[in-house]
């Protein structure tokens, strides 16, 4: 896990190529949870302005990041890791909400998603500090996997928001769902302002609802996993839905020639290494698409692939050609995503 949003997705069909006649669009764009937001509304009432949607952004995010932020030592969250007790401690229904969903997700998975990965993720180089450490011997890796386990170590309350560590070393690690929860807040903040066509982005985790100002449903380009980027590898109507991309080419590090993947398995306490270069979820909502996608891509495709059937999961990954098939890609995709294809024809 200890996934960092990155991925580029393409909104299809640029600012400049909507008709005259077509309805008001307002865009804001700023920084929140250490990457970038891009939201733009078709329609909705005469007053709004760019100015009270603004005001609805802010409030979502800083909502959110009250509760989740890894990166502020004010959070929620981290005031829960810092502390040393193993009493259960109230938070907030955001922070229920978000923990709620990651266990799902953790069950499902076969505990391929995990938030308490952080001793590993600092292990490896990917947390606050810069990958240029030595790898992790043996040694490293089995202390910290002693303070992993979300489903033995970490207790969300059956009665009342509450959260409990039976361990007081355990961390609990959001970045890899909370940037969901994010984008579904400001959608819901902005359909409080009356409006029906949105889409909200944050660091490659969106939400669409409604119709572009074309009047058509929102079309976004998945990026191609290569060093280069830029290239869209398929489109996909996004209906009502959320979505996310999780990928492996943009967040790593070598030594020796040995390629080291920010996506940690949790059964290893090492980076993957299979062939899957990302995993692309549809979902509900972007909260479950963002967790979902970390989880099936820690997996890689072949399991996800089970998993999505079995869950009814849209999912579209992006494999890797096998060593001497010329450094191509092969994609695979869930009976799910493969019928949003087809319906959106």
């Amino acid at each position: 896990m200890g996934r960092i949003a990155f991925l580029a997705l393409f909104i299809i069909a640029l600012p400049g190529c909507w008709p005259d006649d077509a309805p008001k669009m307002l865009s804001v764009s700023g920084e929140t949870m250490g990457t970038t937001y891009n939201v733009t509304t078709v329609g909705g009432p005469d007053a709004l302005d760019e100015a009270a949607l603004t005001a609805a952004i802010d409030a979502a995010l800083a909502r959110a990041n009250a509760a989740m932020n890894n990166w502020d030592p004010g959070s929620e969250v981290s005031r829960f890791n810092t502390s040393d007790t193993t009493d259960p401690v109230e938070i907030s229904a955001d922070f229920a909400a978000v923990m709620a969903a990651a266990d799902d997700i953790h069950a499902k998975s076969g505990g391929a998603f995990d938030v308490t990965l952080a001793p590993l993720i600092e292990l490896w180089g990917f947390g606050p500090r810069t990958p240029d450490s030595p790898v992790p011997t043996d040694e490293d890796i089995a202390a910290a996997m002693r303070h992993v386990g979300q489903a033995e170590l970490v207790t969300l309350g059956e009665t009342s928001p509450t959260l409990t560590k039976s361990d007081p070393a355990v961390s609990v690690n959001l970045s890899a769902i909370a940037k969901g929860y994010g984008v579904d807040a400001v959608a819901t903040e902005i359909a409080a302002l009356g409006v029906d066509s949105y889409l909200v982005e944050i660091g490659g985790d969106l939400a669409a609802r409604g119709t572009n100002p074309m009047g058509e449903v929102w079309q976004i380009g998945i990026e191609r996993p290569d060093d280069g980027g830029g290239t869209v590898q398929q489109i996909v109507s996004v209906p009502d839905l959320g979505l996310a991309t999780s990928g492996d080419y943009r967040n790593y590090f070598e030594e020796d020639g040995v390629r080291y993947s920010h996506i940690i398995d949790a059964t290893t306490g090492r980076p993957i290494t299979h062939q899957t270069a990302s995993v692309t979820v549809l979902a509900d909502n972007a909260m479950l698409a963002d967790g979902w996608a970390t989880a099936l891509l820690a997996l890689g495709s072949a399991r996800a692939m089970e998993i999505a059937e079995e869950e009814g999961l849209a999912v579209f990954a992006i494999d890797r050609a096998p060593e001497g098939g010329g450094g191509g890609f092969a994609t695979v995709a869930s009976p799910a995503f493969s019928t949003l294809l087809e319906t959106s024809k």
